[in-house]
């Protein structure tokens, strides 16, 4: 294995721990804006705000997915 495949191989390993990091956080703003929503004094500039950034996590997560999956031609 010559140096460049491990550093593509170590690359990998933290491009999919950033990923399942970013899955997390991306669940766990779901399930705030849900409880959110669910309080009676719901606070409606907060759950848009949680929207948001979790969209914003939404592209990240494809972005790396994107890098992750290899390019084939068919």
């Amino acid at each position: 294995m010559s140096a460049s495949d491990k550093v593509s191989m170590q690359t990998e390993e933290v491009l999919r721990v950033e990923l399942e990091f970013f899955r997390q956080e991306h669940r766990d703003l779901d399930q705030a804006i849900v409880a959110l929503s669910n309080t009676a004094t719901a606070d409606r500039l907060m759950i848009q705000r949680l929207k948001k950034k979790k969209l914003q996590l939404k592209d990240k997560i494809t972005r790396l997915e994107d890098r992750l999956t290899p390019d084939i031609i068919a």
